[in-house]
């Protein structure tokens, strides 16, 4: 057949995603500076519609295009770089708050703001920092256990294709990462400190704010794939959907490990 497949690439046909992701994005991006100025939320509202829509749209289309098949060794090896790509920007990402506290913790400034190192105190004073062997610690290991529950739904599926043990593990990951969520509000709304007026705060509100929207979002990908794990969709040879969604949770583990030990027990 002339147009026979010969190759174990998959070319993409047109897709109108990638163009509603950018309009979207950008509309997003705009309507948030028109929130912060203290105008109407609506255009951010209706970017972030348009970024949903689009990540369900795109998506569904990579689903698809596993289940019939595109999905050949040499594309699933192409999507496994695309994601650890991702990670890495993600580590870029957090790397710039860990930088920013680093910096004024180690350099504060006097209450005018000129004297480095001198006059400087950290935490700056009137701020009372949260205990970490409390919360924290225990917000800690709710995240570990999610970690490890993850990795065993992970070795049920690649190792014994228990599809049973792998739907209990994710399971406990999505129920722990929940609660881990419900602790990170409590603790928000228990602060002795503010995000405006002090830069220990908007730094701690900034890294640990940003985490809880990773925890948020890969617990997300985790139910994800828990529906899809229900519907039949992973295999032991492909697996790939899920694979991304470990990694990104053994990811968010790490980052609050880096959070704990620096925020909450050194910054403190």
């Amino acid at each position: 057949m002339a147009h026979a497949k010969n190759h174990d690439y998959h070319i993409l046909p047109p897709s109108v995603w990638p163009f509603v992701g950018a309009v979207s994005g950008f509309i997003m991006l705009f309507g948030a500076v028109l929130w912060m100025k203290g105008l109407t939320p609506a255009m951010f509202a209706v970017g972030f519609l348009g970024v949903i829509l689009t990540m369900i749209g795109w998506w569904t289309e990579v689903i698809r295009e596993s289940k019939v098949g595109d999905h050949t060794p040499v594309v699933i090896i192409g999507l496994r770089y695309g994601f650890i790509f991702f990670i890495m920007s993600e580590v870029m990402f957090f790397l710039a708050w860990f930088w920013s506290f680093f910096k004024h913790a180690l350099y504060p400034m006097d209450p005018g703001g000129m004297s480095p190192a001198v006059d400087g105190v950290w935490p700056p004073v009137g701020i009372e920092t949260f205990d970490p062997w409390h919360l924290p610690l225990i917000n800690t290991l709710i995240l570990l256990c999610s970690g490890a529950a993850a990795t065993w739904a992970h070795h049920a599926l690649v190792h014994e294709n228990n599809r049973k043990d792998m739907a209990t593990g994710l399971a406990l990951a999505i129920i722990l990462g929940v609660i881990f969520t419900a602790f990170q509000i409590y603790e928000y709304t228990h602060a002795g400190f503010g995000f405006a007026g002090n830069i220990y705060g908007a730094n701690f509100f900034m890294a640990t704010g940003f985490h809880g929207a990773h925890v948020i979002i890969g617990t997300i990908f985790l139910f994800v794939c828990y529906m899809r794990l229900r519907a039949g969709h992973f295999t032991q040879e492909k697996h790939v959907g899920f694979e991304a969604a470990a990694w990104y949770w053994h990811f968010v583990d790490v980052v609050w490990l880096f959070l704990f030990a620096a925020i909450y027990v050194w910054g403190s």
